[in-house]
């Protein structure tokens, strides 16, 4: 996925867990000791950070917060026309950085800040900036792509599938490309289907999707489906394929289906732009963070790693130092 920042009161919120409602956090401060006014974050997420996966990626990243600088922390699902309301209660609260996560935020964040420009307004992706906007780019193309290179390699159909919650998504479309690049340079010849359940949360659509291209011969399926990842696995496991964790090491889900997950691991993003913030010394732009920062990782499941091959794991690893290096460039679209 560098500013002056508004100091707030302290608010004794306790955090009371990831329902999808408001939920902040009081940092602890030393006994004896007169408080100062706290370094305060909230986190707008599109679901709810419970998900295992998108959302619940970035709460890992907010918690790091809380525990590394001792910040007072907020979480709220938001979207659609929510979204201009919640980052404009978070600023008039006094919050010195407000962080949306996905593509969704980051136009809403460029007409808020406006009217708060000591409060500093992040997205996961997004093309705009000013002077207290800015943008986090998770380079999760690099890890698709090594999806897409095993899904090549391993599969016995020639088939392999992608099953996204809603279309049109640019830093989605982005990743699906990267897999659909990964596995045609392995096999060329490769058949390729995507679609969309029409829903993030709606885990009985997905399933319905995925057993659709399951139908079609698909034999290795990577999602974009946020909450309703859990109807792609179901169906992976029922039909006996795989499937591949996205944003989040998903590997231990129930289903026993999933064979590696393309992950963003994105504390040390968080910390390293909230540290800016807090400094006053943050100014807008787009970030990137991928492999060779240690943001972006392909892993293996150890449960079934006996079922890939010796040779695709060394092709796996050796792609992956080629990535880290600088000597492959993975396909990302520019938005």
């Amino acid at each position: 996925m560098k500013w002056t920042f508004l100091l707030g009161a302290v608010f004794g919120f306790a955090l009371v867990g990831c329902n999808g409602g408001d939920t902040a956090s009081k940092s602890d401060q030393p006994a004896g000791k007169a408080s100062a006014a706290p370094f305060k974050v909230a986190l707008l997420t599109p679901g709810e950070v419970s998900d295992s996966g998108w959302n619940a990626m970035a709460y890992s990243g907010l918690e790091a917060l809380k525990a590394d600088l001792h910040a007072d922390v907020a979480n709220k699902v938001s979207s659609g026309d929510k979204i201009k309301e919640d980052m404009r209660s978070y600023a008039q609260q006094g919050y010195n950085l407000v962080f949306g996560h996905g593509f969704e935020y980051n136009a809403p964040a460029m007409e808020v800040a406006k009217d708060f420009p000591k409060t500093v307004f992040v997205s996961s992706s997004g093309g705009g900036t000013a002077a207290n906007v800015g943008a986090f780019r998770f380079y999760l193309e690099e890890a698709f792509y090594l999806a897409g290179m095993m899904a090549g390699k391993m599969t016995k159909t020639g088939v392999i599938a992608e099953v996204g919650g809603e279309p049109n998504i640019p830093s989605i479309e982005s990743t699906f490309k990267a897999f659909d690049a990964g596995a045609k340079a392995v096999r060329p010849d490769i058949k390729i289907i995507k679609v969309y359940s029409g829903n993030f949360d709606d885990q009985a659509k997905a399933k319905q999707a995925t057993e659709t291209v399951i139908a079609q011969g698909a034999d290795f399926i990577i999602h974009q489906a946020n909450n309703a990842a859990q109807g792609v696995f179901d169906a992976a496991k029922e039909k006996h394929v795989y499937a591949f964790g996205a944003n989040a090491d998903q590997n231990s889900n129930a289903a026993g289906s999933v064979i590696a997950s393309a992950t963003i691991v994105a504390d040390p993003a968080f910390l390293e732009l909230a540290k800016e913030v807090q400094a006053g010394t943050y100014k807008g732009s787009i970030t990137a963070f991928g492999m060779d920062k240690g943001a972006i990782d392909f892993v293996v499941n150890p449960a079934l790693k006996d079922k890939v091959p010796a040779d695709v794991l060394k092709l796996i690893e050796d792609t992956k130092a080629a990535i880290k290096s600088g000597k492959l460039d993975v396909p990302k679209d520019k938005f």
